[in-house]
């Protein structure tokens, strides 16, 4: 199927996930390119927007509300009914993202035949399958998959992410300093069974401090104060303070864009790293690395193969986190010296 050149409006859903989104920019970007003379609107939440801020070729963000009854869903949909009048893209899987495009009325819907939604949808895919079920698959190969219905391409650039040139000027005499720059992320909003323990995070950057002379920041968000004060209360090393000013995730963006390491779980920022072309160490626990192990990430993924992993939830539910906690800082160091040393590398 591919939709008539005429299209003039161009609507994106984008994912709900600070990661996820990351991942979709190759597929925003393929409709770009599929659509040169269209306006390309993202909508998304406030966070999601935040992330595609300076992006040159996205020409509007819309900031959606909050979860919430049928009919803020609906004015919602007639504020967009003109950047999604010809073709509305969506990337959530929810029955409910499916519903706000049905109510926009755009021209063509497209979209993944979950829940339910196909017949909101006028054109749907079919998720990738094995053995009748669904199964897990890079989600940036997923989101190419579904706006390949339409004749937009993959040109094989990976992710990509903008800064602002302001925010980074700002940035930059706060970061300035011997020795690497070393980002820390210890938080995972999808929740804690994807967290490695603060004490660890702690303990894996002393260490690298003492035999570096690393300088490190820790990333944090606004919701995991608890976490920023366990990590800072275990370990010796002072972090770099970041200005007030410029905290969030354009400050975030421009920071992950200067780092010359990321030490993170399973989150958000690991993918913001990517699309700044910077090595990750990632900790990974109950979620599958199918959904997440694509060809552009450079680092080291680290994870124990345990008869209960990936169960995929939230929290651990036969309460020992082993996937987690038996995780040694001894092994993040490791791949973090190996980085280090050569960040062009994979580390096995």
């Amino acid at each position: 199927m591919d939709v008539a050149e005429e299209v003039k409006s161009v609507l994106a859903l984008a994912p709900n996930w600070l990661g996820d989104t990351a991942m979709c920019t190759p597929a925003l970007r393929a409709l770009r390119r599929k659509f040169p003379n269209a306006v390309l609107t993202v909508a998304a939440n406030p966070a999601c927007c935040d992330l595609l801020e300076d992006l040159p070729w996205i020409d509007g963000l819309f900031r959606l509300l909050p979860k919430s009854s049928l009919l803020p869903l609906m004015r919602q949909a007639k504020l967009l009914a003109p950047a999604g009048r010809d073709l509305t893209v969506v990337f959530p899987h929810s029955f409910r993202s499916a519903l706000l495009a049905w109510f926009i009325k755009s021209g063509h819907r497209i979209g993944y035949a979950r829940d339910g939604r196909a017949p909101l949808l006028t054109r749907s895919l079919a998720p990738h399958m094995e053995d009748g079920r669904i199964t897990p698959v890079y989600m940036t190969h997923e989101y190419l998959d579904l706006v390949r219905v339409i004749g937009a391409e993959d040109d094989g650039a990976g992710l990509e992410l903008g800064v602002n040139p302001a925010v980074l000027e700002t940035l930059k005499p706060v970061l300035a300093g011997e020795g690497p720059l070393i980002a820390v992320a210890p938080g995972a909003a999808f929740g804690p069974s994807k967290r490695w323990m603060p004490e660890a995070f702690a303990e894996t950057v002393d260490i690298l401090a003492k035999q570096t002379g690393a300088r490190f920041v820790l990333l944090t968000g606004p919701e995991e104060a608890d976490t920023r004060a366990a990590v800072t209360s275990h370990t010796q090393t002072r972090f770099m303070e970041i200005p007030p000013e410029i905290a969030g995730i354009g400050a975030m963006k421009a920071l992950l864009s200067q780092c010359d390491l990321l030490i993170c779980n399973d989150s958000g920022p690991r993918h913001v790293a990517v699309a700044f072309n910077k090595p990750v160490v990632c900790i990974m626990g109950p979620t599958s690395p199918l959904y997440t192990d694509g060809p552009y990430e450079k680092g080291a993924v680290i994870r124990l193969d345990l008869e209960c992993s990936p169960c995929q939830k939230p929290v651990c539910p036969l309460e020992h986190h082993r996937c987690m906690r038996e995780i040694p800082p001894a092994q993040v160091v490791e791949a973090a010296m190996a980085l280090l040393s050569n960040p062009q590398g994979t580390v096995s």
